[in-house]
């Protein structure tokens, strides 16, 4: 399973403080050179109504194209696309909500209009070689609308307007799903989504983060997100704390390039982000790495 780490757009886009431009491309290639195979880096929302996200644009141009190969935008309009594209982006996350009460309040228009739109957003995409990924919001729950009809969802990964997108992406927004409920929603959508990859995005709202990423993966999901020290939520949507912790995330399932060392420099890591924003820790993983049990060879030195 790989981790894709969502630090530098989801985890980012509540924070009260702000990281300037040079700090968060130094926090990507900190995680790019531990081994972390994807990132979440940025977000085309307008910068008036998620400051944190206002410098993508000069994010993605710091970068080497080496370093954005392995990087992802969450884009919601075709002139995002456009607009990433022309900052040296070549990763895509089209985003959409499946309830429509939460894609008028993220977005601002329906979701039926999200999915129109999404065959020009892929032309953008293909223009200049990229891909795009198909991301849904609300896949469980809605804080204006409560559940989400898994009917609703699979009709949108199976809409011919949707089918240019090379990944799915199902998220638990507010972090209310429970691990069966992840598992039987994926192994549904995975005849589906065909060829195309599906990555889980949850959230740890009721302590279901890793639960449900290992639920994910057992219903077919080959990529699941995650967040230094849990950090994170959704601004349009009441209820939604951080994001599942990408340390106990890689702690679970202990990936080839995690080695005690390398884990050490990512709690380290997360560390001084949460206390440079003034967040509290959300980690177990990272927490257990500061426990005074010396023989566990995981426990930080």
């Amino acid at each position: 399973m790989i981790l894709r780490d969502v630090t530098l757009r989801d985890g980012l886009q509540l924070a009260g403080k702000l990281l300037d431009t040079g700090e968060k491309v130094a926090l990507i290639r900190l995680l790019l050179q531990a081994g972390v195979p994807e990132l979440e880096i940025g977000s085309m929302a307008r910068g008036d109504l998620v400051p944190p996200m206002a410098d993508t644009p000069e994010v993605i141009a710091a970068l080497t194209p080496e370093e954005l190969e392995r990087c992802w935008i969450w884009v919601a309009t075709p002139r995002h696309v456009v607009k990433a594209a022309a900052a040296g982006a070549r990763n895509f996350q089209y985003c959409l909500s499946v309830s429509d009460a939460h894609n008028r309040a993220n977005i601002g228009r329906t979701a039926e209009a999200s999915v129109a739109a999404m065959p020009e957003a892929v032309n953008h995409a293909t223009d200049v070689g990229g891909r795009i990924q198909l991301t849904l919001a609300t896949a469980f729950t809605c804080p204006f609308d409560g559940p989400v009809d898994p009917d609703r969802v699979l009709q949108i990964i199976g809409d011919p307007r949707t089918a240019g997108s090379d990944d799915v992406v199902l998220a638990d927004t507010l972090g209310q799903a429970a691990p069966a409920q992840v598992q039987d929603l994926f192994e549904a959508a995975a005849p589906v989504a065909g060829n195309r990859r599906l990555v889980f995005h949850g959230h740890d709202t009721w302590g279901m983060g890793v639960a449900n990423s290992l639920a994910a993966q057992r219903g077919g999901a080959t990529v699941v997100d995650g967040a230094l020290g849990g950090l994170g939520g959704c601004p349009f949507a009441p209820g939604a704390s951080g994001n599942t912790a990408t340390e106990d995330l890689l702690f679970a399932t202990q990936p080839s390039y995690l080695t005690p060392e390398v884990f050490g420099t990512l709690v380290r890591a997360g560390e001084d982000l949460l206390a440079r924003l003034g967040e509290r820790p959300r980690s177990r993983a990272a927490e257990g790495a500061r426990s005074e049990a010396r023989a566990f060879g995981w426990v930080i030195r």
